[in-house]
């Protein structure tokens, strides 16, 4: 039995475009096994059950969405068994011929004299062989099996016989011919009628001055071009995405001019957008059809797609340092300045600055710049962005393998993820860093520890209780892992504990979501693992909070803790605030990244319910995207923490986005070029070769969309996100005079701890530079009053400086004038009480004309201080967590072995780990109560 796909093409009954039948060694070929094949991953792909009823071409039909991405419309149906007797495709062989066909077939075994030599004719060799032929007549082995050869032969012959024995199964079994005995047979003169029509002969050969060389290499030519136009879809991808990627460096890089280059005078309330020729975006849009181009072909291309999604984020995460003559960002300064104080001192200082309290991120790069010898860090602030996000895409393809999702569906998912991803945490961060640890975090957990298991429990009667045994009982996302060693596990194991404690030291948000996502997939049954890893991360947590960031902690509860719960506030903060008072181009920027936001999430719930229609629920997507939402109910994070719910929710939404347009299950072919039905069964509303089709054209023009989306959001605040020359000038003057110290006042409209400078801050001697200074200014540029008073109520050695970053920003964000910035310098400069010290086009420095007698400058921060305060329980609770952590890590390791191993010694190890475990917890919240009431 065969069926045709919606592409045309025969498949087998299992819906694989393989030959399913019996092997050489008479063990079960792969097509028979029920496993269907996946080359994308080790696991295996649950088969969804089959609907009961006919089956057949009137009846495999797509359902009412029609999609028809690329997919046979057919269904999956389980293997037939066919009789070991019944060979189909070739007739069938004796075994004592199998060695003599084989050695027939090696081109080393030396030639038997006493054997026919082959015909030198290709076409003779090809076809049937007449001497065998002759020696048994047709009919000599009866009408049936003479039936079943000639439906054999036609089969190999590629024909499709018209008629069919109607007997039994058993009786269509062959008996192989006995094997001829080995005497010389002379081949005849003269061969059969019928050899003689299917070989025709051989054509005479053309003397040297018959030939006629013109024209004969005019077709060769001809053929040749031809043959390179048949072969355009293996390569014209590639030199497209070649080509967009040229294009576009030269668009950036050149001198600006018509149609090309950047002139950074261009960037205005759009943001970069404004500045970029036009030929960059032709260069986006090459790329990106040739990327759907690719996509578009029936085969999976992995490392031509890999490739391209590397060039697409290389246009557009590496635009800002193409273009920027300075690393830009400011923030990225500070951490810079954190590397080189861990590298002069080796300590920390929680004191100086609270982010030295997770000081994991700062201590890797300080062992890397002192190891190499690297003193200027300008390269790396430069191009983290752009490495960053090609780090990014490793964890997430290994994610991305692991779930039940067509080639399309998966690829697609990456480029949305790149596409998307404009959240401003990928410059030089433990923020940016610990993102690319939880994708590793997140890809270990479904590859190495994924569980999938059918639901064997009866379904409810009636209410929630049959909704969510509905929900269960449908076929899984998530690919069954099999096949893995125990020491492959119990490395995985060391790994996802590496990767936690590292997250744990370098960032305050990320290790809670992945502790977040253990614990949901361990709720919703999408992993091996046992609770006692959740309670084993969430004390280490925990642990280093209490332990070593009191200097954080001491003196702010109120502000670690008063934002528990208030989910509207925070929220308000992260969007409602940051649009008012904005500049009007400005506030498009803003209004671009919610319609992402926006967008994104709503094509997730689309793809989610045709997911859902197909039978097919993802539980580990729901869970990437749903987990980090809760921690919005935490705190505002400095006005910031929707921004990170967006970061960690984007793998979760860009798999299920993609399945908006690709929702189909993968085939079980081995080259993956088929895809499977939807589950219900409907009648065809539209021609599955048409929507095959449209769904990658919508796909297409909605990635058209997010980039250009994503240039004006990600690059929207590059008016005051770009550092120039000038301005790391100015900051380098105070480095030069900042013995003893110094002390930095920086422009802005509110004053407020959530305040940060628009300068490049910090980049050296931050123990000797305050840079917690705030000079109040007003729209009028006339009205120095409160900046010069905040002036002279300082120290000596103070500077006020301006910028044109710090310009830029209250003019976009404040509603300050565009003349604001020249005339607020004029008036300084007319002050009788300050002095410029250094002045360029970028930034000017103020400092105070006249001194008042008697004013010293201050000493520098302290950064050694005096020892963290302790509590008299501390003792105990360290020696608890030791206890807990082994025992909860033996438990762990031992439950690796299988649910039924060792029972006895993990019930005595969690007899231990309990009662560990709860003096552990005891004694931080008594450290937390006694140092922050004797602080």
């Amino acid at each position: 039995m065969r069926q045709r796909d919606g592409d045309g093409m025969t498949t087998g009954i299992t819906g694989s475009s393989e030959h399913v039948g019996d092997s050489t060694d008479g063990t079960e070929a792969e097509g028979e096994t029920g496993v269907p094949f996946d080359p994308d991953a080790t696991g295996v792909i649950p088969r969804p059950p089959v609907p009961k009823g006919p089956t057949g071409p009137a009846t495999d039909v797509a359902d009412g969405d029609d999609d028809g991405d690329d997919e046979a419309e057919t269904g999956t149906l389980p293997a037939i068994r066919l009789p070991a007797t019944l060979h189909i495709g070739s007739p069938p062989r004796a075994p004592e011929d199998t060695k003599d066909a084989k050695e027939s077939e090696d081109p080393q075994r030396p030639e038997d004299p006493q054997e026919p030599k082959a015909a030198k004719d290709p076409k003779e060799a090809e076809g049937p062989q007449a001497p065998k032929a002759a020696k048994e007549p047709k009919g000599a082995r009866g009408p049936a099996a003479d039936e079943a050869v000639s439906a054999a032969d036609d089969d190999a012959a590629g024909t499709v016989p018209t008629k069919v024995a109607a007997a039994p199964v058993a009786s269509l079994a062959v008996e192989a011919p006995p094997a001829p005995a080995k005497t010389p047979v002379e081949p005849p003169a003269t061969p059969p009628a019928s050899t003689a029509t299917k070989t025709p002969a051989k054509p005479p050969t053309k003397t040297p001055a018959a030939t006629e060389p013109a024209p004969a290499k005019a077709r060769g030519l001809g053929e040749r071009l031809r043959q390179l136009g048949r072969s355009a879809p293996m390569w014209l991808p590639a030199l497209l995405t070649v080509e967009g990627l040229i294009m576009y460096v030269l668009a950036l890089r050149v001198a600006p001019g018509p149609l090309r280059g950047v002139d950074p005078a261009d960037i205005n309330g759009l943001g970069l957008i404004a500045a970029l020729p036009a030929s960059a975006f032709a260069a986006i849009l090459i790329m990106l059809v040739s990327f759907f181009v690719t996509v578009a072909q029936s085969t999976d291309r992995k490392f031509l797609l890999l490739f391209q999604i590397a060039v697409i984020t290389f246009a557009l995460h590496g635009a800002g340092s193409l273009v920027a003559s300075e690393p830009r960002f400011p923030t990225a300064y500070i951490h810079a300045g954190f590397v080189d104080f861990i590298g002069r001192t080796g300590e920390t200082a929680i004191s100086i600055d609270a982010r030295m309290g997770w000081p994991g991120y700062f201590a890797l790069f300080a062992f890397v710049t002192k190891a190499a010898g690297i003193s200027d860090m300008t390269t790396i602030l430069q191009w983290t962005p752009l490495l960053t996000n090609l780090l990014y895409l490793l964890p997430f393809v290994l994610i991305l393998r692991q779930v039940v999702a067509t080639t399309r569906a998966r690829w697609y998912a990456a480029l949305l993820f790149v596409l998307v991803q404009w959240i401003g945490q990928d410059y030089f961060s433990p923020q940016g860093f610990t993102f690319a640890l939880y994708l590793a975090f997140v890809a270990i957990l479904l590859r190495w520890f994924g569980r999938v298991e059918p639901r064997t429990k009866p379904i409810a009667p009636k209410g929630l209780r049959k909704l969510l045994g509905r929900l269960d009982a449908m076929t899984p996302g998530e690919i069954a892992n099999t096949g893995t060693f125990r020491a492959d596990r119990l490395l995985m194991l060391l790994m996802l504990l590496a990767l936690f404690f590292a997250a744990t030291a370098s960032h305050q948000i990320t290790p809670f979501m992945m502790l977040g996502v253990v614990t949901a997939f361990l709720i919703f049954k999408r992993t091996k693992l046992t609770w006692a890893l959740p309670f084993f991360l969430g004390l280490a947590v925990l642990a280093w909070i209490s332990y070593e960031t009191v200097g954080f902690w001491a003196g702010q509860i109120d502000a670690i803790f008063g934002g528990l719960g208030r989910i509207l506030t925070n929220l308000q903060r992260n969007t409602g605030d940051r649009i008012a008072g904005s500049d009007p181009a400005h506030a498009m920027v803003l209004q671009a990244r919610l319609g992402i936001l926006v967008v994104i999430l709503a094509l997730a719930a689309t793809g989610l319910f045709r997911r859902l229609r197909r039978g097919v629920v993802d539980r580990a997507a729901l869970i990437l995207l749903c987990v980090p939402v809760l921690a919005l109910g935490l705190q505002s994070y400095g006005g910031e923490i929707g921004l990170r719910i967006y970061m960690f929710a984007l793998p979760g939404a860009c798999l299920l986005a993609a399945y908006a347009f690709f929702p189909n299950l993968p085939a079980d072919s081995a080259d993956v070029r088929e895809e499977t039905v939807p589950m219900r069964k409907r009648n065809v509303r539209f021609n599955p070769e048409l929507t095959r089709k449209l769904s990658v054209v919508l796909a297409a023009c909605f990635a058209v969309v997010f980039a250009g989306a994503f240039l004006i959001a990600r690059y929207g605040n590059e008016k005051f996100e770009r550092v120039t020359t000038g301005e790391v000038a100015a900051m380098h003057y105070i480095y030069a005079h900042d013995k003893p110290s110094a002390k930095v006042l920086y422009l802005t409209a509110k004053e407020g701890p959530e305040v940060t400078p628009t300068l490049p801050w910090g980049e050296k001697d931050i123990e000797l530079v305050n840079f917690n200074g705030q000079a109040l200014v007003y729209q009028d540029p006339t009205n120095i009053a409160k900046a010069v008073a905040t002036l002279k109520a300082s120290p000596r050695n103070t500077y006020l400086a301006v910028s044109t970053g710090q310009i830029a920003y209250l003019q976009l964000n404040e509603g300050f004038p565009a003349d604001w910035g020249p005339r607020f310098r004029a008036a300084l400069d007319a002050s009788p009480d300050v002095k410029r010290v250094y002045a360029n086009k970028d930034a000017a420095l103020y400092t105070w004309k006249k001194f008042v007698k008697g004013t010293e400058i201050p000493e520098p921060l302290p950064y050694t201080g005096r020892g963290d305060p302790t509590s008299p329980w501390t003792p105990v609770g360290l020696a608890a967590l030791a206890v807990t952590w082994v025992t909860l890590f033996g438990y762990e390791v031992i439950r690796l072995n299988g649910p039924n191993r060792a029972v006895k010694a993990r019930r005595r190890l969690l007899w231990v780990a309990i009662p560990a475990f709860a003096v552990a917890v005891g004694v931080i919240i008594e450290r937390f109560i006694y140092i922050a009431s004797n602080t």
